[in-house]
């Protein structure tokens, strides 16, 4: 069973179009809700959320997008995993906080740096139609923004509890166009914590909403 994780926001419905190719393909998927909108609820309450939704699955192909990079590891001694999919994902360090996480990877000035090889302003104030939405279709986009829920700071604030990344095999995904997490930031910070190489697809950091057959036929690679 392939069990996807969103990333903030929380919403399973960034998903819903790789879950519909993966059952027509003959795979199980299910795409998790998580309570981004929710001061109370953690990391640990997200991977319980997790843990229900694969129930009683036998092999589970763990796919993580973006914020889910963190939630996600956190299940693995509880569901059998035979595999974690990264996907433009944030990728922790132990003892590390989400809220940290920005800082010590040098995320922001990779952003800058990519902005302004593209032309774009790096100082221009933040906009999601830019960095998030530039790729996917409009209508996509109309729905996301009209049902999208705020991320609260809950799952940013403690340090990441495991002491090492699972012994699990990892393949980390990473949208060529991406322009919140550029692809070569995503491959030094692959690289340097995970010891693993990116593969480039397609798409830039909603690409299960913008190419979702090419990110479904990596899935199933």
């Amino acid at each position: 069973m392939f069990v996807l994780v969103p990333g903030a926001g929380g919403s399973g419905w960034i998903w819903h179009l790789v879950v519909a190719r993966l059952h027509a393909a003959g795979h199980d998927a299910i795409a998790v809700d998580l309570p981004a909108d929710d001061e109370t609820a953690g990391l640990r309450d997200y991977a319980d959320l997790i843990v229900a939704s694969a129930g009683a699955a036998d092999d589970v192909v763990l796919v993580a997008q973006s914020l889910g990079g963190l939630s996600a590891p956190l299940t693995c001694d509880r569901l059998p995993v035979s595999k974690i999919i990264l996907v433009n994902a944030m990728i922790p360090a132990p003892g590390e906080t989400g809220g940290d996480w920005w800082a010590n990877t040098g995320q922001e000035q990779a952003r800058r740096d990519n902005d302004r090889a593209a032309g774009r302003d790096p100082d221009a104030a933040f906009d999601l139609g830019v960095y998030f939405f530039h790729d996917v279709p409009q209508d996509l986009t109309d729905y996301a923004i009209a049902h999208g829920r705020p991320q609260s700071g809950a799952a940013f604030g403690l340090a990441w509890p495991l002491p090492a990344w699972p012994d699990v095999p990892t393949r980390v995904l990473a949208g060529a166009d991406d322009r919140f997490f550029p692809a070569e930031f995503q491959a030094r910070v692959a690289r340097d914590r995970l010891g693993l190489d990116v593969e480039r697809l397609p798409g830039g950091h909603l690409n299960p909403l913008s190419r979702p057959d090419e990110l479904t036929k990596a899935l199933l690679e």
